[in-house]
């Protein structure tokens, strides 16, 4: 419990950060996929255009959860008796969580639960943007549903009831740094139960970063079935083609008010004389 002061005090000084961080969690719905039961699962639609869609008197529709199963078949490389190479294909899932920033879709942060076929141990997996310092790695903690409520309202809560997770960064690549550590029986369970999950990293100033991720939706996503990835795939290119509009327009806003704050030519000209 050495380390749960850092991380309560980190999370506290990121309170406003948190607020806005769940500000821009677009992707949300963006990127969830529905699980159907009758039919192959296929994927909502993006954020905008659900908003587009008004609901049915007195229907009441359940939030769509960030958090989806994906899973794939891949070779990996195991040693046999003899002392050599030899590849296996395995099934490999990820219960996975990912916020993107409305504004650049760069990916704000990611965790995930990994599961290997005919593997016992589960693994938690981060990945938080880059510029952070790679030694300190990541601490997580998984909020109560209270503490998490509390933390979104900017109250107090008692570090002596976190339970800090350290994680060490494994990789980087041009999206970002992941970090990981096995996923005990105790710290899946919590997460089923739990409010949300607390991110913290330290960037290059040594300032605690946070990045909360909601656990709404966990246990269905990572008890259930695995959903379609291409469905996924293309859900998530819908939204990152939102983006890319968005981002010209924005340019496009930026031209025009620059354009309007010139002078005209004429006016220009008459102030010279």
């Amino acid at each position: 419990m050495a380390n749960s002061g850092w991380l309560a005090r980190g999370a506290g000084c990121a309170v406003t950060g948190m607020a806005v961080a769940f500000g821009l969690q677009i992707a949300a719905s963006g990127l969830a996929v529905a699980q159907q039961t009758k039919s192959q699962p296929k994927a909502a639609p993006p954020a905008a255009a659900q908003k587009k869609q008004a609901p049915e008197k007195g229907a009441q529709q359940a939030p769509q959860s960030a958090w989806v199963k994906l899973c794939e078949k891949a070779d990996l490389a195991r040693r046999g008796k003899d002392g050599k190479e030899e590849r296996e294909q395995k099934n490999i899932c990820l219960t996975h969580h990912e916020r993107l920033d409305g504004n650049t879709g760069m990916v704000l942060v990611s965790a995930a639960i990994r599961e290997v076929e005919g593997m016992d141990k589960e693994h938690l997996m981060i990945m938080v943007p880059l510029g952070m310092a790679i030694p300190p790695g990541i601490k997580a903690a998984v909020y109560t549903k209270e503490q998490w409520e509390k933390a979104q309202k900017n109250e107090k809560i008692d570090e002596q009831q976190l339970k800090p997770i350290a994680l060490h960064y494994s990789l980087c690549h041009p999206a970002g740094c992941t970090a990981e550590v096995e996923a005990t029986k105790e710290l899946v369970d919590s997460m089923k139960t739990g409010g949300g999950l607390m991110v913290l990293a330290i960037n290059a100033n040594a300032q605690p970063i946070a990045f909360p991720v909601p656990l709404d939706g966990f246990t269905t996503a990572h008890s259930g079935a695995p959903i379609d990835n291409k469905a996924y795939a293309q859900a998530r290119g819908q939204l990152m083609q939102q983006i890319r509009q968005r981002q010209a327009e924005l340019i496009k806003q930026h031209q025009e008010k620059q354009k309007q704050q010139q002078p005209a030519p004429a006016a220009a000209a008459e102030k010279k004389k």
